[in-house]
């Protein structure tokens, strides 16, 4: 079992987004996404605010965590930029702590609750890495056109073996593996494990339409419940 007090909660964000120009700071139902993001960590009770770093490069965002009681981890140039290492993207692997939880900050319905269950699992788990997805029932092929799930001589998706999509909303490690360039694991099983998270908490901002419709649901989210 994992400590809490080892893991660092980890919101990354930055400003040069290419499809949506500062979405993070772009007003977004009377407030914006980075400090949703900071609020909801910060309104855990499991979380202690010790615990929560923003990593930052741009000044604007430095400015509103200020704000907040939590802590600012300064990215360096290089991990804003197009790097695929790890250990160079969340270079905040050199923070002082065994393991770390990171949250997408585009996901404005991601609930507290659903981060706490996903931190209770991760810290009472025995593997080293832990990564939400979506339980589905559907058809896949692949891009040769071969089917992927087995056709149970139906269309009837009940019928359907239940495969994993990743969320893109939670994910858990280890300090030492991103180090070692090493994000998740190397995707056998169990590295990493797998947590199913609810779809509709899961609603991704990336697009203008997804930051419009986004607001809308937000705004709506309690009689979406």
């Amino acid at each position: 079992m994992k400590k809490i007090s080892d893991v660092a909660f980890i919101i990354q964000a930055r400003l040069d987004s290419k499809r949506i120009p500062e979405k993070m700071i772009r007003p977004f139902a009377d407030s914006n996404l980075f400090e949703i993001a900071i609020q909801k960590l910060v309104d855990s009770e499991l979380i202690p605010n010790s615990n929560i770093f923003t990593a930052l490069y741009d000044a604007e965002l430095q400015a509103i965590a200020e704000n907040y009681p939590i802590n600012i981890f300064l990215r360096e140039e290089e991990s804003v930029s197009e790097s695929q290492r790890p250990s160079i993207v969340s270079s905040w692997h050199k923070l002082p702590y065994k393991h770390f939880v990171s949250i997408n900050s585009c996901l404005p319905l991601l609930s507290v609750d659903t981060i706490d269950s996903f931190t209770n699992y991760f810290i009472r788990s025995r593997h080293k890495s832990l990564f939400a997805v979506h339980d589905t029932k559907n058809f896949y092929w692949d891009s040769e056109g071969e089917m992927i799930t087995p056709y149970p001589g139906t269309m009837n998706t009940n019928l359907v073996d239940t495969t994993y999509s990743a969320a893109h909303a939670l994910y858990a490690g280890n300090m030492d593996d991103i180090a070692n360039d090493i994000y998740l694991g190397d995707f056998s099983p169990n590295y990493p494990e797998l947590f199913i998270v609810e779809e509709q908490e899961t609603f991704d901002i990336d697009f203008e339409w997804q930051f419009k419709m986004g607001e809308v649901l937000y705004e709506n989210r309690k009689r979406l419940i």
